[in-house]
């Protein structure tokens, strides 16, 4: 396994112990993963591996039954989800949850707004500040044609970036993504992987993928956590956790081609 962070540096998220059950199902068993600052993750298993109930949990969607988590050294643990987000840990979903009447522009101030004290006054707000990182958001994510139709006029590979857009608007410390490509045509999702990736250059977070395309992952992923029946069965460097026998086994279901140099 890789030593990701130094031993002096207290991680930026630190999930120790995580046990989720619901009746006799247990979803998550004595996870533990630890993440720097800064540092791009993607976490990988099968339908029922436990990827969203440790995602879920880390957000504040979900409880732990046991354990804790903690975001720069506070607990973090039996936080709802706004109260986590306000702390700075965003994420986006697998189905954009996004305001379809209101135009590409108008969804993104919504979310850069919502950082201040009164985001219910969002269109004042974007006077300024929000207006001002809406239209970096814009032009970060390459979604400048787009800017003023309604989202429900748009694709889903840009509704999918209007999404992420959104939660790092938020200017998160910490940003989880569900599936960034579910839902993008195969011959996109590398574009639309690579817009991402772009526009994270730009920022500070550190980034969890939670992510089905083994091509993605080992594209863009500097560390890999693989989940198999609720608990942690590999973590460490894509190409190492890629070629674990346990991973080819429960996860892939077969050996990955290795992308030529």
């Amino acid at each position: 396994m890789t030593d990701f962070a130094s031993p002096d540096a207290r991680p930026l998220l630190a999930a120790r112990g995580l046990v989720k059950r619901f009746g006799a199902v247990v979803a998550a068993e004595d996870i533990t993963i630890e993440v720097p600052a800064g540092q791009r993750l993607s976490v990988i298993g099968s339908n029922g591996a436990g990827k969203t109930t440790f995602v879920n949990m880390v957000t504040g969607y979900l409880r732990p039954d046991e354990g804790s988590i903690l975001l720069d050294g506070v607990d973090i643990s039996s936080m709802g989800h706004q109260q986590i987000s306000r702390m700075g840990i965003c994420r986006s979903f697998q189905i954009p949850q996004l305001f379809l009447d209101l135009t590409l522009r108008e969804n993104l101030l919504v979310a850069v707004s919502s950082v201040t004290a009164r985001p219910s006054l969002w269109r004042e707000a974007a006077q300024a500040d929000a207006a001002e990182r809406t239209e970096n958001l814009i032009s970060r994510f390459r979604m400048r044609k787009d800017a003023s139709r309604p989202v429900r006029e748009l694709a889903g590979g840009v509704r999918k970036l209007v999404d992420i857009a959104m939660a790092l608007g938020r200017k998160p410390r910490l940003l989880l993504l569900d599936e960034p490509t579910s839902g993008v045509s195969a011959h996109e999702k590398f574009d639309t992987m690579e817009k991402v990736m772009e526009a994270l250059r730009g920022e500070a977070a550190s980034v969890i993928f939670v992510e089905h395309d083994m091509e993605i992952v080992q594209r863009f992923s500097e560390r890999v956590v693989a989940f198999y029946n609720g608990r942690v069965i590999a973590d460490g460097s894509a190409a190492a956790v890629l070629e674990s026998g346990d991973v080819q086994r429960y996860v892939t279901g077969k050996k990955i081609r290795k992308e030529a140099a």
